[in-house]
């Protein structure tokens, strides 16, 4: 199957050659699954929800999605970093008739082994937020270290041209990080990003394109040097047991709040958005708060009405913090295989990734990586 790989791979850089054309890379369509998902929440809502079934919206076969976002007007967006050899792109807009298209171009996702200008390198986060589309860049294939320097970049999702770039120095992303993900604060103007490689909260004033990071000798940023349980077996990578560390992060409706968490530990931690915007490293460790326990996630996210949502990798299925604070399971089914980036449709279906983390250290090529959606608490 490497050999098929290689051909798709090469088949995609004949056929997207053009810049002006962002031909269809993937003619994949929209399934649905028929059986009935499972709950702890026995109230009245939770028996509502399942009356909609969890639906598959479309499958990668070989190609391991992580990310996944949608835009204010309905366009949905999805990202594959460079964990294995052949990838045929990095990020892909996801056509209302089931079809994908290399965004914003196809030279963008053309990649040499070196780090270019205007070439994405090994793409972690997609997220949209009013007409732009954030495209987190660590730059780190196959998370060995960063090559060149980390990026963010941003795109006018109204002409579909970069609007901003922003590169990290090894200041702020050394060699060992991986920025995983990220939030913006409108309130306080700021963009908050997890680094996942060495655990810190990368802080940037998107004004000034200085970005500074904090917490990087805090535990509340650090993996708690646990072993998961996926599928029943211990989860672990080259034979060593993986220490994720600050990955999942989530912005309180308010934009008050930082909500955060180690992929490796049982801990959600916040911490003010004031706190950060200010800058003060010794003030910012005085103001984290611990939480409490959840299950161990990847990504996460707020709804309007102030429910977090994260996945428990361990038990294949989507939980949800309450604003009370009490956790409650959304959705549990065995197809959930490691539940990754969320994103809220207006449709009130809570869009995810699986991106199988538990089962694709090696040979991928015949494993499909999807997207789900299941009916959300609230709109």
């Amino acid at each position: 199957m490497k050999h098929f790989l290689t051909l798709t791979f090469l088949s995609f850089l004949l056929v997207t050659g053009c810049e002006q054309k962002r031909t269809t890379t993937e003619s994949t369509k929209t399934t649905t699954r028929t059986d009935t998902a499972t709950t702890s929440d026995t109230s009245a809502t939770a028996t509502n929800r399942l009356a909609g079934r969890l639906t598959k919206v479309i499958g990668f076969t070989g190609a391991q999605v992580t990310g996944i976002t949608i835009a204010d007007n309905g366009r949905m967006f999805a990202n594959f970093p460079r964990w294995h050899d052949f990838i045929p792109f990095s990020v892909v807009e996801i056509m209302p008739d089931g079809n994908v298209k290399a965004y914003p171009d196809s030279t963008w996702n053309l990649w040499n082994g070196k780090p270019r200008a205007n070439q994405f390198t090994c793409v972690q986060s997609v997220v949209a937020h009013g007409n732009s589309l954030y495209v987190l860049d660590p730059s780190s294939p196959k998370m060995k270290g960063v090559v060149g320097n980390a990026m963010l970049y941003e795109f006018d999702l109204n002409t579909n041209k970069l609007k901003n770039k922003y590169t990290f120095d090894k200041t702020v992303a050394p060699a060992k990080s991986y920025l995983n993900d990220l939030r913006v604060d409108d309130k306080n103007g700021r963009i908050y990003i997890t680094d996942s490689g060495m655990g810190a909260i990368v802080v940037l004033d998107p004004k000034t394109k200085k970005a500074q990071r904090f917490l990087a000798n805090h535990p509340s940023t650090k993996s708690e040097n646990i072993s998961l349980k996926i599928d029943g077996k211990t989860w672990t990578r080259e034979g060593k047991k993986p220490q994720i560390h600050s990955d999942g992060i989530a912005l309180s409706p308010d934009n008050d709040y930082l909500f955060y968490h180690a992929l490796t530990g049982y801990t959600l931690y916040q911490v003010p958005t004031a706190a950060l915007a200010a800058g003060n490293e010794a003030e910012i460790a005085q103001n984290v708060k611990n939480l409490g326990k959840t299950p161990a996630p990847d990504g996460m996210i707020f709804d309007k009405a102030g429910n977090l949502y994260m996945a428990d990798l361990e038990k294949n299925a989507i939980v949800y913090r309450t604003p009370s604070g009490e956790m409650r399971t959304l959705v549990q089914d065995s197809v959930l295989k490691w539940p990754d980036t969320f994103t809220l449709g207006k449709d009130g279906q809570l869009y995810f990734t699986l991106s199988h983390l538990g089962e694709s250290e090696g040979d991928i090529s015949n494993i499909e990586f999807e997207i789900y959606k299941f009916p959300a608490v609230a709109k």
